[in-house]
């Protein structure tokens, strides 16, 4: 019989936990004077008795181990209990959104999406920022755990070729991931307090050097304002695109650096490939914009860095309207935010790695077909890449492309135009943030949509967060029978 105690507990330790984070924007209220802390007070109460009462009805049903349906459960029910109490300062709060606005602004927080549905940001209370910055930034560093610990365990989307560097947990996932999450846990804490000094040192005043700093770091991309990241700009763009692309490295190489190996990040194939995709297109887009534009040679270079890292770290910040950049441009911008950053890292999308495994399979194939009688191994940084880990990457991408083509029609059911429904599709299922075209694209957001196109965005965020396999596994008959 499966037991649910054990994912109940977890569950209900993170919602208690939380609820402890809604304090901080309760303070900030407080101090603010403006009246809309009790607000984050009712919230954190709700949530703590709610979170607590679960785990302590569940406390007896805790082992050491978790089966692997428990597993899959506990990693997508996380991601699905925490927005919905997350809401609750929306709904409570002087946003006072509806039900559904509220759990889209809080599902795009946890899922570092970094869509919303609220406007008038520039007035908003510094609570309600602050605790959209907070959501992401914890959603942040739980991303980078499920993809260390439990995705390569669970053999999901190919992540299983990490295995070895996620210290091997299967059977003993609750305290091992106690562990690497600590290690990691420091690591991210320190690139926040690094970003928010520079931030702060560039002119930001330190509410939002805090705030845009867990949204960066997060490769979120939820700024204080309607303009976006478009607020600030020079240096400030710089800092923001350098701490992008560290937040879209993996994570584990910065433990090996620590540990004395300082050629871990030059030495992993993702790394490169990385920023040699990341190279090509700023140096294209930079020279299209002179071309297009009268622009300095420094601004089209500092644009293209900016909303180019941005997007295909999933950061989904903009510093302009790249939508008058031109239909070519636009183009480009919607087949980089497919592409996504690093396995292990806070960036999100189809991730750099996958597309490498799938070329070097496409290699061995042509130099088979050139040499039939041949033996032609698909290998990925030196090692044969075995038929597991070479189907599940597979698998991913074809479940990646029909899903993202059955959300665009739902979406397309509900009214939206063609543009809309496409990138609105690709932005949330890659959890990029803005989409194109007039309504979702770099100027405008999603408060326009009609409920049913929310819900369905709702979902389509929550499946791409987590690599699309794990949440459809629970779907499966089979697989409760296994």
């Amino acid at each position: 019989m499966f037991d649910i105690r054990p994912v109940g507990y977890v569950i209900g330790l993170l919602v208690a936990i939380l609820g402890l984070t809604m304090l901080a924007p309760l303070a900030v209220d407080l101090a603010d004077g403006a009246g809309h802390w009790p607000a984050f007070a009712e919230s954190a109460v709700i949530t703590l008795l709610v979170g607590g009462l679960v785990a302590l009805a569940c406390q007896s049903g805790v082992r050491q181990g978790l089966s692997i349906q428990q597993t899959f459960l506990l990693t997508t029910g996380v991601w699905v209990a925490l927005p919905l109490f997350g809401a609750l300062p929306f709904i409570l709060g002087a946003s006072e959104a509806s039900f559904v606005n509220a759990f889209f602004e809080a599902m795009s927080g946890m899922t570092t999406t970094g869509a919303t549905v609220l406007t008038g940001l520039d007035d908003m209370p510094k609570g309600i920022l602050l605790w959209r910055g907070i959501l992401q930034w914890l959603g942040g560093i739980g991303i980078i755990v499920v993809a260390m610990v439990f995705l390569p365990e669970l053999r999901v989307g190919g992540m299983q070729i990490f295995r070895a560097e996620s210290f091997d947990t299967m059977g003993k996932i609750l305290p091992r991931a106690t562990q690497i999450a600590s290690q990691i846990f420091g690591i991210y804490a320190s690139v926040t307090v690094a970003c928010v000094v520079t931030y702060y040192v560039l002119g930001m005043n330190g509410f939002d050097a805090i705030v845009h700093a867990f949204t960066t770091v997060s490769t979120g991309g939820m700024a204080n304002y309607d303009a976006s990241f478009g607020t600030f700009t020079g240096p400030h763009e710089y800092a923001a695109s350098l701490f992008m692309i560290l937040s879209a490295l993996p994570f584990v190489r910065y433990v090996q650096v620590l540990n004395g190996n300082l050629n871990a990040p030059i030495n992993d194939v993702q790394v490169r490939g990385f920023f040699y995709t990341l190279t090509f297109l700023v140096i294209l887009t930079s020279f299209l914009l002179t071309q297009i534009f009268p622009h300095h040679w420094e601004q089209a270079f500092r644009e293209a860095l900016f909303n180019i890292t941005s997007i295909i770290s999933g950061t989904g910040y903009s510093s302009v309207d790249y939508m008058l950049w031109g239909p070519f441009l636009i183009t480009i911008f919607f087949f980089i935010g497919l592409i996504g950053g690093c396995a292990g890292s806070t960036a999100c999308s189809v991730k750099i790695f996958r597309y490498q495994i799938l070329l070097a399979s496409v290699r061995a194939q042509i130099r088979k077909i050139k040499t039939p009688h041949g033996v032609f191994t698909p290998k990925y940084g030196g090692i044969a890449i075995s038929d597991d880990v070479l189907n599940s990457v597979m698998s991913f991408f074809v479940f990646f492309i029909v899903t993202l083509g059955v959300v665009a029609v739902a979406l397309s059911f509900t009214g939206l135009d063609f543009v809309t429904s496409v990138s609105g599709s690709a932005a949330a299922l890659a959890n990029i943030g803005p989409g194109l075209g007039d309504i979702i694209g770099p100027s405008g957001n999603y408060s326009s949509l009609n409920e049913a196109a929310k819900w369905i965005l709702i979902v389509a965020m929550l499946i791409g967060r987590l690599e699309l396999l794990a949440v459809y596994a629970l779907l499966m008959p089979a697989f409760w029978r296994g």
